[in-house]
């Protein structure tokens, strides 16, 4: 399966369906040089959604017809992506208990199993998707592992395989190393004009 939006940031897919919302989270523009924003315009949006649910698709075993997005599906998926950073906390600006409500299909198959599987139109189905996917990490504890890296000029989205779950760093030769230089820096430079600075280098006037 192909992930195109976490592949231009040289990240490896979270486990099994959690791909997917790893995926939608890395359509942001990041890194240097910065790539595209993939959810920037009709086009790329287009593009990264209908690879996306084929790559899904493949490993759940749920086909979803096909459909084109809108532009207004853009600027939804968008807003989802929006409220999945605000969840993990990159935001707090929506106060709002309920982000999302979506709606999929129950099917009983002949074998005995019993599918979810998404349903709409335009953004829908992959929003839905989405949803189904943390739902199905939650209830076995491998949600809290998908994480954004704490480099905030990077905020690329990484599972975390640390035994700990104590990973902050997509990389942490290219944003720990470059963090930690800022911060080291910035304590010198308090230091040299007599002020001190917090762990994290930011300055603590007196």
């Amino acid at each position: 399966m192909t992930w195109t939006a976490g592949e231009r940031y040289g990240i490896g897919p979270a486990p099994g369906g959690l791909a997917l919302v790893q995926d939608l989270l890395n359509t942001v523009g990041a890194g240097r040089p910065r790539e595209r924003d993939l959810l920037a315009d009709l086009v790329l949006a287009d593009e990264w959604a209908t690879a996306a649910m084929d790559a899904w698709s493949a490993g759940s075993g749920i086909t979803v017809e096909p459909r084109g997005l809108a532009e207004d599906d853009v600027a939804r998926l968008r807003d989802l992506r929006a409220d999945l950073r605000s969840c993990m906390g990159a935001s707090t600006a929506s106060s709002r208990e309920v982000l999302r409500t979506l709606t999929a299909s129950v099917a009983l198959h002949r074998d005995g199993r019993v599918v979810l599987a998404p349903r709409g139109e335009g953004w829908r189905p992959l929003a839905t998707a989405v949803l189904l996917e943390i739902a199905a990490a939650q209830q076995v504890d491998s949600w809290r592992r998908l994480k954004l890296c704490r480099n905030t000029r990077c905020a690329v989205a990484f599972f975390d395989r640390s035994k700990n779950c104590s990973g902050v760093w997509h990389d942490v030769r290219v944003c720990g190393n470059a963090v930690n230089l800022r911060a080291s820096r910035a304590r010198r430079g308090a230091l040299a004009n007599g002020r001190a600075a917090d762990g994290d280098g930011a300055v603590v006037e007196p």
